[in-house]
């Protein structure tokens, strides 16, 4: 069945958009990337979600606004990206607007309808609310997506790097219900945020890393930065820009004012780093491998850091398993959403925190019964062929 999946994450840098090809495997699947692009948002819309996130109040009218003008982004873009591929249906994450997960709030805009009228397939949203409910923190949610797809038979650490680093940690032969998953703390959002604050909004972040290699940590300041308790404390834990966006920069500006663009790079990129290395030191044996996804496994500066801190364990981009690291959020998402189709809780307890595991997302139908139907005949296509090999 062929889907898309979209993602924006926090970094707000613009929308990941999947056109794949998923083939249920057992308790698996086969997943084939047919295409993927990142479609930035148009300036006017980058501007104001900037705004409305943490620290921002956005009104209601405003909110309203921008869920509609995100649906839409959403839905140009999928159609774009489709392009002749009609999908059978899209799974949308949104984009967060807020969230606290030990409060089990959360709140990602982007309307589902307006995705639906522009591309003509069911739309499957809103992921986190149904684990919130559940008294989870709602997030992270792409743990069972790994566990699913990128389970092996050794110690494996499977590390997103977008504005948030979160990690899943999969024992040999895990499944979804032995992993182990939260949010470390920052990757690159405070990185972005410093570089656009040092350059008037010329530049957007620290591209490959190239400042942070010419500057040096200050390692005060990223001692200090590290007493913040939210990384001692323990998962179940979930993060994101209300305690790691620019009221953090402001809390340590004193810290970061003195420091050269190039050595504050290098100074928040350590605590990254640092926050990272200290939570799967702890709990990657030395043999494991950590697979690293999202636009900050570009980061030569970022990386080198980590195989340092980490050696003997090897630090690789997913691209070793067979993975797409720019992809693989967007297609997560097209994979929770076949799972809530075929009515499979994909909320882990163990992760978030919930009571119980929770069937997530909503869904904005079109011609919904021949989804349903088509997704039950290639669940029992694949149930045949496993009784048959």
């Amino acid at each position: 069945m062929i889907a898309v999946g979209l993602m924006a994450g926090t970094s707000l840098d613009g929308i990941d958009v999947a056109l794949v090809e998923i083939v249920p495997r057992g308790p698996s699947y086969g997943v084939n990337l047919v295409r993927f692009a990142t479609v930035p948002f148009a300036a006017d819309v980058e501007r104001r979600l900037r705004a409305a996130v943490a620290p921002g109040l956005p009104s209601p009218q405003e909110t309203a606004a921008l869920d509609a003008d995100v649906g839409a982004a959403f839905g140009d873009a999928a159609l774009a990206v489709a392009a002749e591929v009609p999908p059978a249906f899209v799974a949308s994450h949104g984009v967060t607007l807020f969230h606290d997960g030990v409060a089990h709030r959360t709140v990602q805009i982007g309307d589902p309808y307006a995705i639906r009228e522009r591309i003509g397939a069911t739309v499957l949203w809103d992921f986190r609310r149904a684990d919130c409910a559940a008294g989870g923190h709602g997030a992270p949610l792409v743990p069972y997506v790994d566990a699913l797809l990128l389970s092996s038979a050794g110690h494996r650490a499977v590390l997103n790097l977008g504005g948030i680093a979160n990690v899943t940690l999969l024992a040999p032969g895990a499944a979804p219900a032995d992993a182990l998953a939260w949010d470390v703390g920052p990757a690159n959002m405070l990185v972005d945020g410093f570089v656009r604050d040092r350059t008037g909004g010329r530049e957007r972040c620290d591209r490959d890393g190239v400042y942070a290699l010419r500057g040096a940590p200050n390692a005060e300041a990223v001692a200090a930065m590290l007493c913040d308790p939210y990384f001692a404390a323990a998962p179940p834990k979930s993060t994101g820009r209300e305690r790691f966006g620019d009221g953090f920069a402001r809390e340590h500006a004193a810290l970061l004012a003195p420091l050269s663009l190039e050595d504050g790079c290098a100074t928040l990129t350590a605590l990254s780093a640092a926050a990272i290395a200290r939570d799967l030191g702890a709990r990657v044996p030395p043999g494991g491998e950590v697979l690293v996804a999202g636009g900050g496994r570009h980061n030569r500066a970022l990386m080198q850091m980590l195989r340092a801190s980490l050696a003997p364990r090897s630090v690789e981009p997913v691209e070793r398993a067979g993975m797409d690291g720019d992809a693989k959020e967007a297609v997560a998402f097209a994979v929770l959403g076949y799972e809530l189709l075929r009515e499979r809780p994909a909320g882990l307890p163990a992760v978030t925190g919930a009571r119980a595991p929770a069937l997530l997302g909503a869904i904005a139908p079109h011609r919904l019964a021949a989804l349903l139907e088509r997704v039950a005949e290639e669940v029992r296509a694949a149930g045949r062929q496993r009784r048959q090999a």
